[in-house]
């Protein structure tokens, strides 16, 4: 694999995929940063909303506040009751298109200008990601957060940095690889390291920004979504070999 810096922008159509619930708030300055950064990061592009339960026209705020000409790239997944982050996160995936597909939060606590340094890496690694350089969360969340990587190093010998990050951006044929995802929660971005440990895929990591949330509804943190992911987060292997054996069994 060549180590020399990707040209961008991305040949071929990458997909942006985002988990949202009740953002509204946040779709214009949301939507006017995927106008300027996305024509630069790709040659063509689509964003996979995934409306996941929404109660104040997410959906319909996101479709106001893209300019124009950028209308016809947005595509909305809708969730009729809310299924939580992993579940949203997975279903924007399994839908992407794309040659290159990135994720990220629709809180406006990333600045997407910085996959445009992750994706230079996209010659060095099937998986490019960030760590935040400087959490702007309560302290209660990024403890719950630091106790939560702590477990999935012991557990499964990652060591990477905040796994739970936001900012990824990875091949179609990484996606592939590590298809079908099996995670049904915050653990999805366990399932994304491990099976590229276990496929021998390679994952490069890089510092990102981070911002303080200013207006829509925080939903990482609750007691009941951080004791269902560490639940899954023991029970992910069993599940991932389930998922394999289903799909070498002959039919």
């Amino acid at each position: 694999m060549s180590t020399s810096p990707m040209s961008l922008p991305l040949p071929g159509l990458l997909s942006l995929v985002m988990p949202a619930h009740n953002e509204a708030p946040n779709m214009p300055e949301l939507m006017a940063m995927v106008a300027r950064v996305l024509p630069q990061l790709a040659e063509r592009f689509e964003v996979v909303l995934v409306d996941d339960g929404s109660l104040d026209g997410t959906a319909e705020a996101a479709h106001e506040s893209l300019p124009e000409a950028y209308r016809h790239c947005l595509r909305v997944i809708t969730h009729a009751q809310k299924s939580g982050y992993g579940i949203s996160v997975g279903d924007g995936l399994r839908a992407a298109k794309g040659d290159w597909i990135a994720f990220s939060d629709s809180d406006l606590q990333f600045d997407f200008s910085d996959f445009l340094g992750l994706a230079t890496h996209l010659n060095e690694a099937d998986l490019v990601t960030g760590y935040r350089q400087k959490r702007a969360d309560h302290w209660k969340r990024s403890v719950t957060s630091g106790v939560y990587n702590i477990l999935v190093t012991l557990i499964y010998r990652i060591r990477f940095r905040d796994i739970d990050c936001a900012m990824k951006i990875m091949s179609r044929s990484y996606l592939d690889a590590i298809s079908p995802i099996v995670s049904r929660s915050a653990t999805i971005n366990v399932e994304m390291y491990l099976k590229a440990k276990q496929q021998g895929l390679r994952v490069k990591q890089f510092p990102v920004g981070h911002y303080h949330r200013t207006a829509g509804e925080r939903s990482g943190g609750k007691i009941k979504p951080i004791i269902r992911a560490m639940k899954e987060l023991s029970a992910l292997q069993a599940k991932i070999n389930a998922a394999r054996a289903a799909a070498n069994t002959p039919r």
